[in-house]
């Protein structure tokens, strides 16, 4: 292991962090993330200008996110192994994702759509100003399987790769291509090299999801199996294809399709099989999300009480 800890110690560790997560969910003020926000903000400005583009922007994901991660490497070097889960607690966002998708299906079932309009904005970045209930449910549930690999799956992946820090350096990549990764005016060359970036970062993360989505699905895995292969190839993200494709085909509904982005309707390709999505299928999403962690963590479990029973002469 990359941390220098045991199979047992981080999953261990693992556990404790997520716990403390759904425990605390973000903390309401001195957010790492929004710091670090505020920071790539900061140097993007600075940075985003000029030629040599690229470059440019590949220095900028440098200056953000090296520094941070390299300071999390040291201080874990000098303290208890308890700040490995603190710093995974700091990275992750599982109780977030239900706290920002759940009022958007409390506002649908009371029949207040703008609220949910307002609730829904806030968590992606297509227009919402006009859209119906059906693509507010579209949008929620699309979000939660997106994000569940992005604020969940992944930061649990390389945190097992490489402990905190591995957390830390991946949530922070993330959190980059997120905001630079558009193809735009502003970001196309600059925020290439976060995005490109953060999609290999992202690639087993990406497909472990998947995979998981469809072994959740019960008897709809074949489905789940089918679309994620035949769906994923056209979407144009090359993660968020498998991990949308196989969620929605374990949940059964149609996802995809249009949406508007900056006042235009963008067609996107089909997702999953079944009715449209409705509210109810937001908060079958963040189950999904919700039993896909306590699998990766029961795995880790396992596979840390076969060690300890093996012993360390095995």
């Amino acid at each position: 292991m990359l941390s220098g800890l045991s199979w047992p110690q981080l999953a261990a560790l693992l556990v404790a962090g997520v716990l403390l997560d759904l425990l605390l969910g973000e903390p309401r003020r001195w957010h790492p993330l929004v710091g670090f926000g505020k920071l790539a903000h900061a140097i993007e400005r600075r940075l985003n200008r000029g030629r040599l583009r690229f470059a440019r922007g590949l220095v900028a994901w440098g200056l953000a996110v090296l520094p941070p991660a390299l300071l999390a490497w040291l201080a874990l070097d000098r303290a208890g192994l308890w700040l490995h889960a603190v710093l995974l607690y700091a990275c992750i966002g599982l109780r977030s994702l239900r706290e920002h998708a759940m009022p958007i299906v409390d506002a649908l079932r009371a029949g207040d759509l703008a609220r949910a309009r307002q609730c829904t904005a806030w968590i992606v970045s297509r227009d919402t100003q006009h859209a119906q209930e059906a693509d507010l449910a579209k949008a929620g549930s699309e979000s939660l399987l997106e994000n569940g690999n992005d604020a969940v799956f992944g930061t649990l992946f390389w945190f097992l790769v490489a402990g905190g820090a591995g957390a830390v350096l991946f949530r922070l990549a993330n959190t980059l291509d997120a905001m630079w990764g558009y193809r735009n005016e502003r970001f196309d060359l600059f925020g290439r090299a976060a995005a490109r970036i953060d999609d290999a970062l992202n690639y087993l993360p990406a497909r472990l999801t998947a995979l998981s989505y469809v072994l959740l699905a019960g008897s709809a895995r074949a489905r789940a199996w089918r679309c994620w292969r035949t769906q994923a190839p056209a979407w144009s993200s090359p993660n968020a294809g498998p991990v949308m494709a196989s969620g929605a085909g374990a949940l059964g509904v149609s996802l995809g399709g249009a949406a508007v982005y900056d006042g235009q309707v963008e067609q996107r390709p089909p997702l999953g099989a079944g009715p449209a999505a409705t509210a109810a299928d937001i908060e079958r999403a963040w189950r999904l999300v919700l039993h896909t962690t306590l699998l990766w963590l029961g795995l880790a479990c396992a596979m840390a009480f076969m060690l300890l029973i093996r012993g360390p002469h095995a």
